[in-house]
């Protein structure tokens, strides 16, 4: 495989990974929504992540990431990795921004995109066969379009 081709797979499953919860969401709305920190209030009062992350969307990322690297070549348990290190990310900024007091759902550059891209870029760089400035480049692409994408997302 080329190394634009290596490339654009990883944005992919970053695109894919972070999509399907979202669109798993729309289609399926309140069911089946179990929030990953079960409603749980941390010390200071507020939720631990927020209803937002939810089991059905880790799932929903992990199954679709998976057929779609299993697809490429990948492997199905690689491309679930990928999703659930991504996911664990978005789960981390989201208990950031609760102890910051931001709004749930709220729209944050770089917190609510670079983290979710980086970790399992990074940690799965070498399966993906991919150097340190590739992540970060692909990490930086994803920001620019999840950016572009954020009326389609809230619309």
């Amino acid at each position: 495989m080329d190394e634009w081709a290596r490339r654009l797979i990883a944005l992919a499953l970053v695109i894919i990974a972070n999509v399907a919860p979202w669109a798993v969401g729309r289609l399926f709305g309140r069911r089946l929504r179990t929030p990953l920190d079960f409603g749980l209030r941390f010390r200071d009062g507020s939720a631990v992540l927020g209803d937002h992350k939810t089991w059905r969307g880790l799932i929903a990322g992990a199954i679709a990431c998976g057929l779609a690297a299993q697809l490429v070549g990948l492997g199905f348990a690689l491309g679930a990795a990928f999703a659930i290190l991504s996911l664990a990310a978005d789960a981390a900024s989201s208990f950031v921004k609760r102890r910051l007091r931001l709004a749930p759902g709220s729209e944050y550059p770089l917190l609510d995109q670079l983290p979710e891209a980086l970790l399992p870029l990074l940690v799965l760089s070498r399966p993906l066969g991919l150097n340190l400035i590739e992540c970060f480049a692909i990490a930086v692409a994803f920001l620019l379009l999840d950016l572009a994408a954020t009326r389609v997302r809230h619309a």
